[in-house]
């Protein structure tokens, strides 16, 4: 819209009614709270503000001259006067000096010509899309200058940026023509990023006018120079020139915006400035520092700058974008709802078209719900053969992995598989994150143990075999027949099986502490050394677990591979009797079973394996051998040991025959007052592994050692003079306490020589 200014005030200016306009309708919501809002007529957006605290950094600063009518605002420092903000496009509206060329009558430049200069401190720039570099007058030549400065620092290029000539000697008669095409009046362009800016007009003929088409002079004496936005002005030879001549001030268009940092730069800033539902787009100043402004995302509007400044557009309420059905609003967004016989034109579902029903349309239709029904059938059929393929396969799992000799081996102990849960292979799956190796807790020669969490957070161990052969088959059915029948605290507990996947899979309790082994043999940086209370308190608690095997169970049970790795420790270090893949049920009429010698090296009794009878007493043997574990701190058999010492229950015994215990058992183990109560471990710990199962005692005796032992550490009475009886009662029955001499020669017979010989015609165990 064109219009003129005009300084006696004929017409107000358009930036005011706008600024007013903008005052009335949006009010104080655009700044921040408790922050004046107003200056005069004019509203201050944020980030701009009046007064500490009430901007977002001190170039947006504004003060208000109160002493102008109507109050004027300026940018800290400036002198021009702002008429609008525009927070949405990074612009401001200022009003601007228009420079005069002036003559007189007799051709000579008057007082009345003057250049003018505009100097912008950053972040503001003279905006090169909104504005035009307009000459109006005869004869002249209008010039201005503008500064390109990068940061505002002493460095600043200083370009000349545009021209603008007008001619009037070709004009015939009395009058320009009514436009700004160059004679007159003309425009030009002007670059961006400019911010000190002089003006200033120069006439074609060099010294003074006179004599030079002085009638042109005499009507227009003065000559024109002026930057002005665009749109806001309009040459009109009758009026333009005196209403020039009386106002003195033009409308000119900034930029603005946040610099010093990029978009991604600033996004990382937790005082980013952008707020809910808005845009930082990227406005850099041509050989400026980098620079942001922020905006409403689309489908909002308000000020991106505030908190929840940026609402919903409600397009349905406003205009009704939809020609045809009903308008529905989202955030940010709108659809349109196409009534019966239309349907939406496009993705963004924002308008409605006829929906034609076309007869190949609709064949096509009928075509393909017949395919999706034939497909569906097909889907269907498959997933049944599917499934039936897989119950087939599961069945056949169930046999590989010993289902039906299990279902056999419990039917005939009088028990069933209903004590038993059968877990889901999936389940298992998902609990150990499809047997992750982070999961793996624990390995042996059948089977890996990973530690698994059901869908209810219960932690368990799922023993899960390697390879499936006969003979593994028969150590997981075995291990469940043992399983189903011991009930007792000291003993892992079986929570279930599952049979229906390529190896067989056990689940146990899930013990938190690992094994004895670890506990005693791991290197100190791994786990806390066993106290002797806590390891007298392990004995005695693995004796009982055995002893209730041997003698408490429906069906006696021989362990057959009693070791301390095969010892679980719970929170408590409470000993959990592990592993019964090798164990067997003995039948109550008998007392021995003739089996192949199973075993591990270090623990396996001498007399099973020269017989290959095995008893109660193998796991008698076995123990003495952990037992010698606690008190020494030593493997059961390593070959870093000298030969004469690689067997730890020779060695034992050996050192036990020449008074020299002392030198091979655990020093951090001795304490004030109990030294007694180890010497006793130790003579139980040598008649355990006598070479003669006879010589031996039962678990159960072992046990009952052990425990009035644990009794005499604790009893107050354990360092007064009392009954000898009843420490004698206490540790066992007098028989019990009779010293088997297992020695025979510590040199190269007897103990030593014989278990060696065995040992080396056994394929090592496990």
């Amino acid at each position: 819209m064109a219009f003129h200014y005009c300084l006696l005030g004929v017409l107000m200016p358009l930036s005011l009614l706008i600024a007013q306009a903008a005052a009335i309708t949006e009010g104080p919501q655009l700044a921040l709270p408790h922050c004046p809002y107003h200056c005069g007529n004019l509203a201050i957006p944020y980030p701009f503000g009046m007064g500490e605290g009430c901007y977002l950094r001190p170039e947006f600063n504004i003060t208000c001259d109160q002493s102008t009518q109507p109050p004027s605002a300026h940018w800290t420092g400036g002198t021009n006067r702002i008429t609008n903000f525009s927070v949405a496009d990074g612009e401001l509206q200022i009003m601007l000096d228009v420079a005069k060329d002036c003559y007189d009558n007799s051709g000579e430049e008057t007082e009345d010509s003057l250049p003018t200069w505009l100097q912008l401190p950053p972040p503001y720039s003279m905006s090169h899309t909104k504005n035009n570099f307009t000459t109006v007058g005869c004869d002249t030549i209008g010039i201005f200058l503008g500064e390109l400065s990068g940061d505002g620092g002493p460095k600043k290029e200083r370009v000349k940026v545009g021209n603008s000539v007008t001619f009037c000697d070709d004009i015939l008669g009395d009058a320009l023509p009514d436009s700004c095409a160059g004679i007159g009046c003309s425009q030009a362009s002007i670059p961006g990023g400019l911010r000190n800016i002089s003006t200033y007009l120069q006439s074609l003929t060099v010294g003074n006018r006179t004599g030079i088409y002085n009638w042109w002079y005499a009507k227009y004496p003065c000559s024109y120079a002026f930057i002005v936005e665009q749109g806001t002005f309009s040459f009109n030879p009758k009026t333009t020139f005196e209403e020039l001549n009386n106002s003195g001030l033009l409308p000119a268009v900034l930029n603005w915006a946040v610099e010093g940092e990029s978009c991604d730069a600033a996004k990382q800033n937790p005082n980013f400035p952008c707020k809910e539902n808005a845009k930082c787009v990227e406005r850099t100043t041509i050989g400026g520092p980098p620079a942001y402004i922020c905006q409403c995302s689309s489908g909002y509007r308000g000020n991106p700058y505030l908190p929840d400044g940026c609402q919903d557009i409600d397009e349905c309420k406003e205009s009704n974008p939809c020609s045809i059905g009903t308008c529905e609003n989202f955030p940010g967004e709108y659809s349109c709802k196409c009534p019966e016989g239309y349907k939406n034109d496009g993705k963004n579902q924002k308008s409605c078209i006829k929906h034609k029903h076309n007869p190949i349309h609709l064949c096509a239709g009928v075509t393909t719900a017949g395919l999706l029904v034939l497909l569906i059938g097909i889907s269907w059929i498959y997933w049944g053969m599917h499934r039936r393929r897989l119950m087939k396969l599961k069945e056949k799992y169930f046999k590989e992995n010993g289902g039906l000799l299990l279902q056999q081996q419990l039917a005939s102990q009088g028990s069933s598989m209903e004590t038993t849960k059968i877990f889901a292979a999936e389940e298992l799956e998902k609990a150990t994150d499809n047997y992750h190796e982070s999961r793996v807790v624990g390995e042996g020669g059948y089977g890996i143990v990973y530690k698994g969490i059901l869908a209810d957070n219960k932690v368990v161990a799922i023993k899960k075999s390697k390879v499936v052969i006969p003979a593994q088959k028969e150590q997981f059915v075995n291990e469940v027949i043992v399983l189903s029948q011991i009930n007792h605290r000291n003993v892992v507990r079986l929570l279930g099986c599952c049979l229906e996947t390529p190896v067989p899979l056990l689940v146990y309790e899930y013990i938190t502490n690992g094994t004895l082994f670890h506990r005693i043999h791991g290197k100190k940086s791994e786990g806390s050394s066993l106290s002797w209370e806590l390891r007298l308190k392990i004995a005695a608690e693995t004796a009982g677990a055995l002893a209730y095997l041997h003698s408490s169970t429906a069906t006696p049970i021989i362990h057959r591979d009693v070791k301390a790795i095969n010892i679980l420790l719970d929170g408590n270090y409470m000993a959990k009797v592990s592993d019964f893949g090798a164990s067997r049920l003995v039948p109550m009429d008998q007392t021995q079973v003739t089996t192949l010698v199973q075993g591990t090296r270090g623990y396996l009794d001498p007399e099973y394996l020269h017989s290959n009878q095995l008893t109660q007493k193998s796991d008698v043997y076995s123990f003495g051998v952990v037992l010698m574990e606690l008190l020494t701190s030593k493997l059961a058999f390593s070959f870093a040991r000298p030969e004469s010492e690689r067997n730890l229950a020779s060695f034992f015994v050996c050192s036990m025959e020449e008074d020299g215990l002392n030198r091979i058992w655990d020093d951090t183990l001795f304490g004030e007052g109990n030294i007694e109560t180890l010497k006793n471990v130790a003579n139980l710990a040598k008649r355990c592994v006598s070479l003669k199962g006879e010589e031996r005692p039962t678990m159960k005796e072992a046990a009952s050692e052990l425990e009035g032992m644990r009794i005499m550490a604790k009893h107050p009475w354990k360092s007064s003079n009392f009954c000898p009886e009843e420490t004698v009662h206490l540790l066992g029955s007098p028989s019990n306490t009779n010293f088997v001499d297992v020695r025979g020669d510590c040199g190269s017979s007897g103990h030593d020589s014989m278990q060696i010989q065995m040992l080396m015609s056994y394929n090592d165990g496990r």
